[in-house]
């Protein structure tokens, strides 16, 4: 069985791989043809953007291989894209997302490495089939709640200690910012007990960030997540497809 997971594991890597090497060819192919591309999507002087290549392949990964909801393994690679984008968000200065993605994201994956692992081995054992579920009506208004809470405390934590500015300055980069956090915090902690609504904040986290860097005006992270949106809407249509009616909780027409 682990072995079986393991290739998987291999194999969503390899896959990862290939999308970034035809990814990285459209991309060079551009810089080619259109002279005010150059050097502008890729930015080979740059140490963080350098290791944001690894983070993205392995990031890519880690979702295709935990798209099988029995592959606890994926969170191996998980652990490792935490720690890369860690890297990267030190390079860039960004020391809140430092302490993010380590103290919060890492333990998380570890959790959930955990838990998928021996939800997968009891499955196994008792030979019951995966029942993905959706969390019910009550805990989806709290967790609504959680994220506006979380949106809110990062705009007032950013303009009060990080930038220092106006209530009204960056005011949409703040809240994309904010909603991002919050998105990919609740899908990790989500992502522990297997529920679908897990995938919806990856793609909101998705949709954020292809704003977030339109406003910024990066090119290159705007593609980037825009592979990211795809692939977790995949996700979260594969997982929905494996809900048994029963199981849609705050989903269900009848709730």
């Amino acid at each position: 069985m682990r072995s079986v997971l393991y290739k998987e594991l291999g194999k969503m890597l390899l896959t990862s791989c290939a999308i970034f090497g035809v990814f990285f060819l459209m991309l060079f192919a551009a810089e080619s043809l259109i002279d005010s591309l150059r050097g502008v999507l890729l930015q080979w002087h740059d140490p963080a953007f350098l290791v944001g290549i690894p983070a993205s392949v392995v990031g890519v990964a880690y979702v295709l291989t935990i798209r099988n909801p029995k592959n606890y393994t994926g969170f191996i690679l998980g652990i490792v894209m935490s720690l890369l984008l860690a890297w990267q968000f030190y390079l860039q200065g960004n020391m809140d997302l430092v302490m993010l993605y380590t103290l919060v994201f890492i333990p998380f994956m570890v959790l959930s490495l955990r838990a998928w692992r021996q939800s997968t081995l009891g499955l196994v054992k008792e030979d019951k089939p995966l029942e993905p579920t959706f969390v019910d009506k009550h805990k989806f208004l709290m967790i609504v709640l959680v994220f506006v809470a979380v949106v809110v405390l990062d705009y007032v934590l950013v303009t009060l200690l990080i930038n220092h500015d106006g209530w009204c300055d960056d005011m949409l980069i703040k809240l994309l910012g904010g909603t991002m956090i919050a998105s990919s915090l609740l899908a990790n902690i989500l992502m522990i007990r297997q529920r679908n609504d897990a995938w919806i904040h990856w793609v909101i986290y998705s949709a954020a960030g292809i704003a977030f860097y339109v406003v910024v005006g990066n090119l290159f992270s705007i593609l980037l997540f825009v592979v990211f949106l795809i692939i977790n809407a995949r996700a979260q249509i594969a997982w929905i497809r494996m809900t048994k009616p029963s199981n849609y909780g705050w989903a269900r027409q009848d709730s």
